[in-house]
């Protein structure tokens, strides 16, 4: 069992033929992912890596292969109409890699979302993999992983890959990672998968990655506890950043209180959550808590 994603997973491509969308495509395929279709305007009727049908739209694509899932390599400035596009048409799970997609348009997809069935992950995020079903639907390498029961949800894919590998160093494998992206517009928060990883019997702890920016965090640390019942162990990044810098991602600047990493690590350290002190200390830190549980 995993969340999100599994061997059920029929996935769509929207860019497929693109450098990005090519060669992930690809890496999705060796994985395992039933890829079934890519989208590529102007490219309808080509055939992709030998196997992949390509379609000039997303409507085209479904009504011929029935997808449940799309993956995004659009463009910025055409990103936020091809996930609604993929939304229209009834697509549940859409994962967004696009990075530098401008606010007030990811504004517009989660209003537009909000009367949809339709779980949105990213975007500026390096997507989902379940390890166990084989399945990926993003860019993250696929060696590194192995099946296991520790969930992983974080804001920074980089360091999404870190604890992957030292999970798998220490040999505890992963149910399923989610990256849920950098930008200050997301589609789906910590909370969101926090619950996902409540329900799912297959996942027994969790690892969760914050920075500063923003208060997801605050309002993670709520639902730990309140709610969710295994163990979390917490790294958040960005502790020595100046206030007002902005570190790497969109979404990740100080402007306020609860965008400390300080204020972000004592409001999960008082939900019970295990501190990570520094990144090198994931694979020990859960390895204790485990223990502990």
């Amino acid at each position: 069992m995993s969340i999100l994603i599994n061997k059920e997973t029929r996935l769509l491509v929207q860019g497929a033929t693109g450098r990005e969308g090519r060669f992930h495509s690809s890496k999705c395929l060796d994985y395992g992912t039933n890829v079934i279709a890519g989208v590529t305007p102007g490219r309808g009727g080509e055939v992709l890596l030998d196997e992949i049908p390509i379609y000039n739209t997303v409507e085209e694509a479904f009504e011929e292969t029935n997808p449940n899932t799309s993956l995004i390599f659009v463009p910025p400035r055409f990103a936020a109409d091809a996930i609604i596009e993929a939304a229209d048409v009834g697509i549940h799970l859409i994962v967004c890699i696009t990075e530098g997609i401008p606010v007030h348009d990811m504004v517009r997809v989660s209003s537009y979302l909000r009367n949809k069935d339709t779980i949105l992950v990213g975007p500026n995020c390096p997507g989902v993999i379940s390890p166990g079903d084989q399945c990926k639907v993003g860019i993250m390498p696929n060696d590194i992983h192995t099946p296991g029961r520790i969930g992983v949800v974080s804001r920074s894919g980089t360091l999404t890959y870190e604890a992957v590998f030292q999970l798998t160093m220490v040999g505890l494998g992963q149910s399923t990672c989610v990256g849920i992206g950098g930008d200050p517009v997301v589609g789906s928060s910590f909370v969101d998968i926090l619950k996902l990883f409540n329900d799912d019997e297959a996942t027994d702890a969790i690892i969760m990655i914050g920075e500063i920016g923003g208060s997801g965090e605050q309002l993670a640390a709520e639902y730990i506890k309140d709610e969710l019942n295994k163990p979390v162990a917490s790294l958040i990044v960005g502790q020595s950043a100046p206030a007002g810098r902005r570190m790497g991602h969109a979404g990740a600047i100080v402007t306020g209180n609860d965008a400390l990493a300080s204020e972000k690590i004592k409001a999960l350290s008082s939900a019970g959550a295990a501190i990570i002190p520094r990144p090198g200390d994931i694979g020990v830190t859960i390895e204790e808590i485990l223990k502990d549980n």
